[in-house]
């Protein structure tokens, strides 16, 4: 039996960045990928040029969201059939009629496991925001 360090076994973790997104202006990465999981931050209503839709309807905002996730997808050479799981924050939970209608829109016969919650305030003022899970490999 050999003694060797638990790092030794660990495998890389990738930090990725979408080239079709506006580059994040936090601390973070768009994708963290380890194991053939990619985890995705969360995605506000941001175009790709880094336009705030904060003043959007929520429907527009949604969609932009929608595609923020696309391109994230993209980035790992995933796409919507590869999410595992998805979690959706609106300020307005009055709204989860027309996201379910758009997301359901978006995704077609895919079900990933998924949350719809209410949160008090996001980030920019935005209405929507969501981050996910998928298999990267």
């Amino acid at each position: 039996m050999t003694n060797r360090s638990p790092i030794q076994h660990r495998l890389p973790i990738s930090l990725v960045n979408s080239p079709a997104l506006q580059q994040p202006l936090g601390h973070y990465s768009h994708l963290s990928v380890h194991s053939g999981l990619a985890f995705i931050s969360g995605q506000l209503p941001v175009d790709a040029g880094g336009r705030v839709l904060a003043g959007e309807p929520f429907t527009e905002q949604a969609r932009q969201v929608l595609r923020n996730l696309d391109a994230c997808l993209a980035a790992v050479g995933a796409d919507r059939s590869r999410l595992l799981q998805v979690t959706c924050y609106v300020t307005d939970i009055s709204n989860w009629p027309a996201f379910d209608a758009l997301y359901r829109e978006w995704i077609g016969d895919h079900r990933p496991a998924r949350a719809v919650a209410g949160a008090s305030e996001l980030h920019y003022g935005s209405a929507i925001e969501i981050h996910a899970v998928c298999a990267a490999h």
